[in-house]
């Protein structure tokens, strides 16, 4: 399994494909804004008609997990779910299936002028291509 990952302002599956709106940037803020992450799976043939666990999660540029303070504690930005890609009629043996995929984030609080990445882990793995990184604007100075 490979994957191709895009941050984008907005994204959403419909009819088996990924809409994106505002994809394809590397710097975000330094204010909090609605984020997503565009995920397009293909899941080789011999990983068909299995369901696979995913998760993902914010990391800083040590690759630890970011957390925040909430009245529960401190929490990790973290997202995980469950796929399963069938067979697709007409396509020719061996075809790898693709898998849209979209998580949307309300305005996440990030230090401003740091380092970022989202990891993709799938069934325990991260797949090639299962990291993108991006970075926040300094703050700018109030002189």
């Amino acid at each position: 399994m490979k994957v191709t990952m895009l941050l984008a302002d907005s994204a959403q599956v419909a009819d088996g494909k990924l809409y994106i709106l505002g994809g394809g940037w590397t710097v975000m803020g330094p204010l909090p804004t609605p984020a997503a992450v565009a995920l397009l799976l293909s899941v080789d043939a011999h990983e068909v008609n299995k369901t696979h666990h995913w998760e993902l999660f914010l990391e800083d540029a040590d690759g630890h997990q970011v957390t925040f303070e909430t009245p529960e504690g401190r929490q990790p930005i973290e997202v995980r779910g469950d796929f399963t890609v069938t067979d697709v009629e007409g396509a020719p043996v061996g075809t790898p299936i693709d898998a849209p995929l979209a998580v949307n984030f309300g305005p996440i609080p990030l230090t401003p002028g740091q380092r970022y990445a989202w990891r993709l882990v799938v069934d325990g793995d991260t797949p090639a291509g299962g990291m993108v990184s991006f970075s926040t604007r300094l703050a700018p100075s109030n002189e």
